[in-house]
């Protein structure tokens, strides 16, 4: 019952609120699509802590740098965006391009200024990457990105992509490494919804500087040390490093290779 209560408040909330910030486009600037939007992720949070009895408790603030920076950050649950979102004032963040295929979604989108690349990565995704990131990092703004790409099940994760390092480099700014077990409770985009305390610990930055190799393994190790850490103690099991299997795009690159 739960679960089904939720998902009528979720796509509610969600057709209600993307009409009302279509509408907000019109308006110049990014002020009143922004207003709409943190309205709907307060919403959104509020409906898994009241109807589907999520609660979400946050680690590690006390360890965010001021100024601009980088939040990369394990992918579980749909969930995860509205968790992150709705502890910041303008946060700008990287999707997948799938969403453009909605189109009141794209208006959207591009009105908030968020950063859209495809999901198969590759030449083309890292060149936008790097261009629409521009813009946020000129602005100041703090940039969330999901360096696996992908939905991860709980206890796996896939290939920790380079978009994340390209940022890091190019703009300067240091990483905050972000693991959770909100998997656990919001399975990845799964209807049924599990009660109980989901954490976020934001984990001590990245400082700007290191060679690719060398971040991308200190990101990877702190996330999903972390996240297995969380796991562990929401479940009363021993900690169990997660298992790497291959993204959605290496399964089809694969397949069409054999």
């Amino acid at each position: 019952m739960r679960s089904l209560l939720f998902a009528v408040a979720y796509w509610a909330l969600s057709i209600a609120y993307t009409l009302a910030a279509v509408i907000a486009a019109l308006a110049p600037g990014r002020r009143a699509t922004g207003w709409i939007i943190r309205r709907y992720v307060k919403r959104m949070v509020q409906a898994m802590r009241l109807l589907a009895g999520i609660h979400i408790q946050y680690q590690g603030e006390d360890r965010l740098p001021d100024g601009a920076f980088i939040i990369a950050a394990k992918h579980q649950s749909w969930g995860d965006g509205f968790s992150v979102y709705d502890r910041f004032q303008d946060l700008a963040f990287v999707t997948g391009d799938h969403l453009e295929k909605f189109p009141l979604l794209s208006t959207v989108l591009t009105k908030l200024g968020a950063i859209v690349v495809n999901n198969c990565g590759g030449r083309e995704a890292r060149e936008a990457l790097k261009t629409r990131a521009a813009d946020a990092h000129a602005q100041g703004r703090r940039i969330l990105i999901y360096p696996e790409g992908n939905l991860a099940k709980v206890g796996e994760k896939f290939r920790y992509r380079s978009g994340v390092w390209h940022m890091y480099r190019d703009f300067d700014m240091p990483v905050v490494p972000l693991a959770t077990n909100l998997g656990l409770f919001w399975p990845g985009e799964e209807f049924r919804k599990h009660p109980g305390t989901a954490t976020l610990a934001f984990l001590d930055p990245i400082p700007v500087g290191l060679p690719k190799d060398e971040f991308l393994a200190r990101l990877e190790a702190a996330v999903e040390d972390k996240t297995a850490e969380l796991v562990a103690e929401a479940t009363g099991q021993p900690i169990t490093p997660a298992v790497r299997v291959l993204a959605p795009d290496e399964v089809r690159r694969a397949a069409a290779r054999s």
